[in-house]
């Protein structure tokens, strides 16, 4: 135990704990970038966005579906779905929801200005949308989608008003914030805090704490000095140092799972030539892009050795990943196993490629986003570098990141990607179907990896009616997609962890939303 974490326990000891029965509150992991709940498709965002609005279709902590806005739904046909809305719920100024702003949110979602990663993908499907009645609304697409359902739990609903006028900056300043979630807007501050207050006509079930306050604090260590000091009552992003120590806290609660989310190395397979961070061994540019050999792409994933990463960095706070998401998740295969620690193949591979002494690279890095992001980025970049690709770390604030990478300024990236649908379509269509920015797909491949197969493949099994036939093609997909071309290098799925003080409870969820409405006092 550290000195400095043996007297944060002490002061912990006789500080109070700051809340009470009226506010609750929790320090996030990594900062919102916008209120905008159609803005960017960014798992910070989503999750806040949830407090304020609802979907038609909810989540359990499983991913499992469960009734939102809509209370129940079906295919009438192959192309026709039709959903039961719920009767009496209200917006947050009081006026009621209906079927048309249902259908006035869709069509928003894929039209936000300089949006960095679209939710398009998830409405890009229906072609038409019908109000039957004011409760009762039908989608239909243009072929077979049985994943619908699974689209819409991602989408957030606005009244018809804010739909057809509202701008981003609108939600940001507050004026938009009208919803029909478990909470009223209150106060959002860039890069600090967002508070709510409890709406209490809330449909559903009410949550248990008037007020909330958010605070965003990137710094692991200022997290859990601020749960100790008893400042905030629960942290998410638990640092890995620190879960055994919080356990053995009498007056700490600690809730983990595994999660949705895949943290993986993108790489530049666009440019033939010129690839920006790419460099020969003396560090200038090089002509030719290595990236868009698979053989030079398959040999970075045998340099790295994803064992270590997750004992030596992640403290055993993940699992090596294969493919796009842990076993257990829909539409994943049974085949793909993590690729093996194998320098010496690595360095065969890069001879038959043309590369028997290497080139050298730059990887860029978010350094407030994923579990310990810099430091597995420094630890990939090691491993390349004894394969004989020396590589440079360049580790920016996620705002930046993003905005730079969906550019494409970069030629190798690490990122990560939390499956909003929870099964294996979501990382497929985003990250590695070929970039179609009017069909919402590739919509976050910043690689811009590209294959009519792997294409072929994911359309089939999106217009598939039956769940076994369909599971099997996603996984097909997979398979070619990063077992044949490593479009994408899989490093690890992620173990979430929330810490809290006694008295509260948080069922743990494998899409790690850190939800208030979802916190309660501890039977």
């Amino acid at each position: 135990m550290t000195r400095f974490f043996r007297f944060l326990m002490l002061l912990g000891a006789f500080l109070p704990l700051h809340a009470t029965s009226q506010e609750l509150s929790i320090a996030l992991s990594a900062p919102i970038t916008s209120l905008d709940p159609h803005f960017h498709n960014l798992s910070p965002n989503n999750g806040m966005s949830k407090h304020f609005f609802d979907p038609l279709v909810k989540q359990d902590q499983q991913q499992n579906q469960k009734p939102g806005l809509a209370e129940s739904w079906r295919a009438l046909d192959a192309t026709t779905w039709e959903f039961k809305l719920r009767k009496g719920v209200k917006f947050h100024d009081g006026s009621d929801f209906t079927a048309d702003d249902v259908i006035a949110t869709f069509k928003r979602v894929p039209n936000v200005p300089n949006s960095p990663s679209s939710l398009g993908i998830y409405t890009r499907p229906i072609k038409e949308a019908t109000a039957i009645d004011k409760y009762t609304l039908r989608l239909k697409t243009d072929r077979p989608y049985p994943l619908l359902p699974n689209d819409l739990s991602g989408i957030q609903i606005l009244p018809k008003k804010v739909a057809e006028t509202a701008k981003t900056e609108d939600f940001n300043s507050g004026k938009a914030m009208i919803g029909t979630g478990p909470y009223k807007f209150v106060e959002y501050l860039s890069g600090d805090r967002v508070v709510m207050a409890a709406n209490d006509k809330y449909w559903g079930p009410k949550p248990a704490f008037p007020k909330v306050r958010f605070r965003m604090i990137a710094n692991s260590a200022a997290r859990v000095a601020a749960l100790l000091a008893g400042d905030v009552q629960m942290i998410e992003g638990v640092p890995t140092a620190d879960i055994e120590k919080l356990k053995k806290d009498a007056r700490v609660t600690v809730a983990s799972a595994v999660s949705n989310r895949i943290i993986y190395l993108h790489m530049d397979q666009l440019r033939d030539k010129h690839s920006p961070f790419v460099t020969d061994l003396t560090g200038k540019p090089l002509e030719a892009n290595p990236l868009r050999d698979a053989r030079v792409r398959k040999a970075i994933s045998k340099m790295i050795d994803r064992d270590a990463i997750v004992s030596r960095v992640m403290e055993d706070q993940a699992q090596a990943a294969g493919q796009l998401l842990p076993e257990f998740f829909f539409g994943t295969s049974k085949r793909l196993k993590p690729e093996k620690y194998d320098p010496e193949g690595a360095k065969k591979l890069l001879a038959e490629a043309g590369y028997p002494n290497g080139f050298g690279i730059t990887l860029h890095t978010p350094n407030n986003r994923y579990i310990n992001d810099e430091r597995v980025a420094q630890a990939v970049a090691q491993f390349l570098t004894r394969g004989g690709i020396p590589t440079k770390v360049d580790a920016m604030p996620s705002a930046v990141f993003f905005s730079r990478g969906t550019k494409l300024e970069f030629s190798l990236l690490l990122a990560g990607w939390g499956a909003e649908t929870g099964e294996n379509s979501s990382p497929l269509r985003s990250l590695l179907a070929t970039f179609d920015a009017a069909a919402g797909m590739g919509t976050s491949n910043r690689g811009r990896f590209s294959d009519a197969g792997v294409d072929a493949l994911l359309g089939t099994a999106l217009t598939t009616i039956d769940d076994t036939r369909r599971g099997l093609m996603l996984a097909a997909a997979t398979e070619k997609a990063i077992g044949e071309l490593q479009g994408l290098i899989p490093l690890h799925y992620e173990v979430s962890s929330w810490a809290m003080r006694k008295g509260l409870s948080y069922k743990a969820r494998a899409d790690q939303y850190t939800f208030a409405f979802e916190v309660s006092p501890a039977k």
